[in-house]
């Protein structure tokens, strides 16, 4: 039989604000890696012309198509820690936006991400496939990421885990996400982007062990 010993990560807690810091960074780069191979490989979906793709091209959404999984494994993994790091404080109200808005960008991750593998099949028309990935990636997935990135800041100014400037760069993020959408190019980078700065910023603070700084400066 194993005996505790006091003052480790079991007794205290603290492995899950960590925990949520290495599964962000790992969608984040997952992600923004998976984002930045179907923009270079997949001609825009805008249009409705059919545009071939080249060898290259292919190669390169076929490497996203297998990585977006383990992006959303890895999200769902950093929206649990999260939400298990708030534990009974948390706010019914944002919990549910929270959890809610983070299972449907999963989904509407996964579904673009499938329309885009449609692409490499054979016989495929590549026009609707690419303008069918594009609408659910920039218009539905990222308009979900905006609502998690708000809910999640709220819950940060709430608890007082997050900075002021940092809350408030989650909620300009997330208007962003909201606002700008499809009609910017790469703008659904900054939600990646948003996710590695969080998870740094988790890390940094429980380092050596430590839960995240509590702020007092009042709620946003």
């Amino acid at each position: 039989m194993r005996h505790h010993v006091p003052g480790t990560s079991r007794e205290t807690g603290l492995s899950t604000p960590r925990a949520a810091g290495f599964a962000g960074v790992a969608f984040a780069v997952l992600l923004g890696a998976a984002i930045v191979l179907v923009r270079t490989g997949l001609p825009s979906g805008a249009g409705g012309e059919d545009i071939s793709i080249d060898e290259d091209g292919r190669a390169s959404v076929n490497a996203a198509v297998h990585m977006v999984p383990f992006a959303g494994i890895a999200f769902l993994w950093f929206m649990g820690a999260l939400r298990e790091h708030t534990g009974e404080a948390e706010d019914r109200f944002f919990a549910t936006v929270f959890l809610g808005s983070g299972l449907v960008f999963v989904a509407a991750l996964f579904g673009a991400t499938a329309a885009a593998g449609t692409v490499l099949a054979a016989g495929q028309p590549e026009a609707f496939g690419r303008h069918f990935a594009y609408t659910l990636l920039t218009t539905y997935a990222m308009r979900m990421a905006a609502v998690f990135v708000f809910a999640t800041s709220a819950i940060g100014r709430r608890l007082g885990v997050l900075p002021r400037p940092l809350s408030a760069f989650g909620f300009l993020v997330g208007l962003a996400l909201l606002v700008v959408g499809a009609s910017v190019p790469w703008s659904e980078l900054v939600f990646p982007v948003w996710a590695l700065v969080i998870s740094l910023y988790v890390l940094r603070t429980t380092r050596g062990g430590g839960r995240p700084a509590r702020h007092s400066d009042g709620p946003v």
